[in-house]
C-alpha cells in the first residue's frame, strides 16, 4: 500500500496538531511548509510567554458560548475533541495543566516553551517533517485518475504533490487566496480582541488601575452589545478582559462605524443603582463634615474616585456642602458613565481576525472542504473566533485534530 501523502500548510497550532493527528497514521507522510523561520511562533508569545493553552469549559454547550462567530459550527465538534481531550492529550504528552482562578489553564512550567517542545517533539516522534522559511505561493488540483493531487508551489519554485491538504495559515492573507482560487469563500476579515482608545487625558492618567467587576455596555448605531467582568485603564483607553470580549462580539458593528461608539461604565454593577444612591446619601449624613475627596464611601480606588468626582464638577470641600443635584449626577457617573471611543488598539498577545473560510463549506465531522474533495481547514483559516481566555487554542486544537483523525481513517 502506498502511503498517503499529506501536506499541511501552516505551522502554527493547528497546523501541527492536525499533522500529529494525521501522522499517527503510520501510512502517512505528512509534511508541514511554514513560511517563516519561526514554527509555533503565536504560541510562544501567547498569554504572556505563558501559553493559555485552553479553558476549564468541560461542557461543549457552555464552550460554545465563547465564540462570537462559530459557536453553532463548534458544537458537534467540541462533542468529538474538547478542552478534557486537549487536556488529556497533553498530559499523555508529559505536560500537565493548571487551572487558574478565571478559568483559563496554563502548563505547570508557566512556560509556553513547554508546549512548542511538546508539539515539536510529538511531531518529530511521528516522522512529520517541518520546513520552516518554504512560504506557499498557490495551490491547484490536478487529475491524476483514479486520483486527484494536489500540486503546491513554493516560493523557490519547487512543487510539491499531495493526496491531502490542510490549510491551517491562521489569517494570513495567502490561505484565504488558496481557499477562494479553490473555490471557497471568503467571510471579510476584519480585527477582533482589541481594547478601546478614549482620547480622555485625565482617564489615561489613571493607567494601571484595575477594577473587576465592570459593566460595560457599548452603543453603535443599531446595536447594543454588554460584558461584565475585569477593566485596565491605559495609557490610550481601556483594555482588560470585559473590553476584549465586548470587541470581539462587536468586532463587525465596530469595523462598519469606524471604530466610533459610545460606551457606557457602572463601576459598581454589583449593586442596583439605589444602593448605590443609599450608600452616597449615608456617607453625605454620617459624614458631612468630612472631604468629599478622601471619604467616598463606595469601594472604588482612590484616583479613580476623584476622577469621576471631577468628571462631574464636583468643588466643594466637604459632604455636607455637595446638594443633591450634584449627588444625583455622582449617582449617574457612577453607574451610567459615558465615554466616547475613537478608535481600536491591539492586544498583541492574542491577536485574532474575524472572518474567513464560510463555514456552511465545511464538514465539522471531519473538517474537509465540501466543495473540494480531500482538502481540510484547521484553526484561524475558518470563520471562527473565540474571546480571550484560551478559547481559540481550543478551537485550534479541536479542528486540527478532527482533520488530522479524519485523513488518517479513524
Amino acid at each position: 500500500m502506498q502511503p498517503l501523502k499529506v501536506i499541511v500548510i501552516g505551522g502554527g497550532a493547528a497546523g501541527f496538531f492536525a499533522a500529529i493527528s494525521a501522522a499517527t497514521n503510520p501510512q502517512a507522510s505528512v509534511t508541514i511548509l511554514e513560511a517563516s523561520r519561526q514554527p509555533l511562533a503565536k504560541v510562544l508569545v501567547s498569554g504572556g510567554g505563558r501559553c493559555n493553552v485552553t479553558h476549564a469549559c468541560f461542557d461543549p454547550s457552555q464552550l460554545v458560548q465563547n465564540y462570537p462567530r462559530g459557536g453553532k459550527a463548534l458544537l458537534g465538534a467540541f462533542t468529538r475533541f474538547q478542552a478534557k481531550d486537549t487536556v488529556s492529550w497533553f498530559a499523555t504528552h508529559g505536560v500537565q495543566l493548571k487551572t487558574e482562578a478565571d478559568g483559563r489553564m496554563f502548563p505547570t512550567t508557566d512556560s509556553s516553551e513547554t508546549i512548542v517542545d511538546c508539539l515539536m517533539n510529538a511531531a518529530s516522534s511521528l516522522g512529520v517533517e517541518l520546513r520552516t522559511g518554504t512560504p506557499v505561493v498557490s495551490v491547484t488540483l490536478r487529475d491524476v485518475p483514479p486520483e486527484r493531487l494536489y500540486q503546491v508551489t513554493i516560493k523557490s519554485g519547487e512543487i510539491l504533490e499531495c493526496d491531502r491538504l490542510i490549510l491551517a495559515t491562521g489569517s494570513n492573507p495567502i490561505g484565504y487566496k488558496i481557499a477562494r482560487e479553490l473555490g471557497h469563500t471568503i467571510e471579510p476579515t476584519v480585527p477582533s480582541l482589541f481594547t478601546f482608545n478614549i482620547g480622555e487625558e485625565k482617564l489615561t492618567k489613571l493607567a494601571g488601575i484595575s477594577v473587576n467587576p465592570v459593566r460595560l455596555r457599548l452603543i453603535v448605531p443599531g446595536s447594543t452589545l454588554e460584558q461584565t467582568g475585569p477593566l485596565l485603564i491605559t495609557h490610550w483607553g481601556l483594555s482588560g478582559p470585559a473590553v476584549l470580549k465586548l470587541s470581539a462580539w462587536g468586532a463587525r458593528v465596530l469595523h462598519s462605524n469606524h471604530y466610533q461608539a459610545t460606551l457606557h461604565i457602572n463601576w459598581l454593577p454589583e449593586l442596583k443603582q439605589e444602593e448605590v444612591r443609599q450608600k452616597l446619601f449615608s456617607v453625605k449624613n454620617e459624614w458631612a463634615k468630612k472631604p468629599v475627596a478622601l471619604h467616598r464611601g463606595v469601594d472604588l480606588p482612590h484616583r479613580l474616585w476623584q476622577f469621576i468626582l471631577a468628571r462631574v464638577e464636583i468643588t466643594v470641600e466637604r459632604w455636607a456642602e455637595l446638594s443633591n443635584k450634584k449627588l444625583n449626577q455622582l449617582l449617574q457617573e457612577i453607574t451610567q458613565g459615558q465615554y466616547l471611543i475613537n478608535g481600536k488598539g491591539v492586544f498583541k498577545e492574542e491577536f485574532v481576525t474575524c472572518g474567513g473560510v464560510n463555514l456552511k463549506e465545511v464538514n465539522f465531522k471531519t473538517m474537509e472542504s465540501k466543495i473540494v474533495p480531500n482538502l481540510y481547514f484547521a484553526g484561524e483559516i475558518l470563520d471562527i473566533d473565540g474571546v480571550t481566555g484560551g478559547f481559540n487554542f481550543q478551537s485550534a486544537w479541536t479542528s486540527g485534530y478532527l482533520a488530522g483523525v479524519s485523513i488518517n481513517g479513524r
